[in-house]
């Protein structure tokens, strides 16, 4: 029980978070979304250490394991697309198709390379 209070807590931390660096973003007038400024600067604090993993891994533990429910409502709200999708289904399909194989495969390249260095350093 006390775990999930952590992570209730954590995830509300993280939501926080990313509020503000949409706020930021919107203020600076920044082509990039504030989720993904956060992202990056979330990513440097826990580099530098000035975040601890410990006060957000249980709440993104559980964001990442529930991923795929946050997918449900945009893929729901393409139904307000059909005339589009009538029309330009085939190539949107192919840039789907298409940037799902290089996420794929430069996740897999990264991966490979993380698990490399990681057998040099321990090994």
């Amino acid at each position: 029980m006390k775990k999930w209070g952590i992570g209730i807590a954590q995830v509300a931390l993280l939501m926080v978070f990313s509020l503000l660096m949409d706020q930021l973003a919107r203020a600076l007038h920044l082509p990039v979304p504030g989720s993904i400024i956060g992202m990056v600067i979330l990513f440097i604090l826990l580099q530098t250490g000035m975040v601890k993993l410990r006060w957000i891994e249980v709440g993104a533990a559980w964001l990442l394991g529930e991923l795929l429910l946050f997918f449900i409502p945009s893929a729901v709200g393409i139904m307000n697309y059909m005339p589009m999708l009538e029309h330009d289904g085939l190539q949107i399909l192919f840039i789907v198709l298409l940037s799902t194989f290089l996420v794929m495969a430069c996740t897999g390249l990264v991966a490979t390379r993380i698990a490399k260095r990681k057998e040099r350093h321990t090994g």
